[in-house]
């Protein structure tokens, strides 16, 4: 039976091949840039980091004052980010938990006014029941900040590759043990997921829509001051929103549950 990932045994390939890299960058600078649309400026939010992996965003909004609670099922994971709020003397802002997503609505906490569920989804056995474990948790107008695995992404940069026995396998799961996640999301199956939700989207954002197609040479030779500007150009384009490695939607909580029926 397949099971959620805990990458307990990954953090430091996690640091180096991706946090301290242009990939990390891309995707930290533009998740900022989505998130101050909807950050106020007059109060601090309760804001739950589902996921937090090693805290980087969530510094960042406690760096502004808001309140944070970091949760993570790898505890190697969360002490990497309860490392870095005690290195910038910000751990007074903050709260550690390291469970699962699926126990996180057991927490004795108020609603938080924003949840941030960044890169979690594609690793989970049963994404759909993951993301709907979120929707106790979130107070009513307040916003999910989701960033997910593209599916499309891989089909076309295989397709560019020439890969089309892979292509028309249909099997886009990484590697056991690898860093690749196990279940890249389909953006039509997120969509309805989403309808069950008392939800409604904001804005779709892609996530390196043109550094993942660029050649390692150019990837290289490219300053990451001119990739964003490409990215920034088009990540917001319905017509390339999801050629992105990653989407991310930003989304609103109505106050009442869409109906299965």
């Amino acid at each position: 039976m397949s099971r959620d990932r805990n990458f307990d045994d990954l953090t430091g390939r996690f640091r180096n091949n991706i946090y301290n890299t242009p990939k990390g960058q891309i995707r930290l600078a533009i998740l900022k840039e989505d998130l101050q649309t909807i950050l106020p400026t007059d109060r601090p939010l309760r804001i739950l980091d589902a996921g937090c992996g090693p805290g980087l965003l969530s510094l960042w909004l406690a760096e502004q004052g808001h309140e944070l609670v970091l949760s993570d099922v790898s505890a190697e994971m969360l002490d990497q980010a309860r490392s870095l709020f005690e290195e910038k003397r910000l751990q007074a802002r903050a709260t550690f938990i390291q469970a699962p997503v699926q126990e996180l609505q057991q927490l004795d906490e108020e609603p938080f006014d924003l949840i941030l569920f960044h890169a979690v989804l594609e690793w989970l056995a049963e994404p759909a029941a993951g993301l709907a474990c979120l929707m106790p948790l979130l107070a009513g107008g307040g916003h999910l900040s989701l960033l997910y695995y593209n599916r499309n992404s891989i089909v076309f940069r295989n397709m560019l590759r020439g890969n089309f026995r892979k292509v028309l396998s249909g099997d886009f799961s990484g590697h056991p043990g690898g860093l690749t996640p196990s279940h890249p999301i389909d953006p039509a199956e997120l969509d309805d997921w989403l309808s069950r939700l008392p939800l409604h989207r904001i804005t779709t954002t892609g996530m390196r829509v043109v550094y993942d197609y660029l050649s390692p040479q150019l990837q290289k030779q490219r300053s990451l001051q001119d990739i964003l500007q490409m990215e920034r150009l088009i990540c917001r384009n319905p017509d390339f929103v999801h050629l992105g490695r990653y989407v991310h939607v930003l989304l609103g909580r109505t106050s009442d549950i869409v109906s299965d029926e």
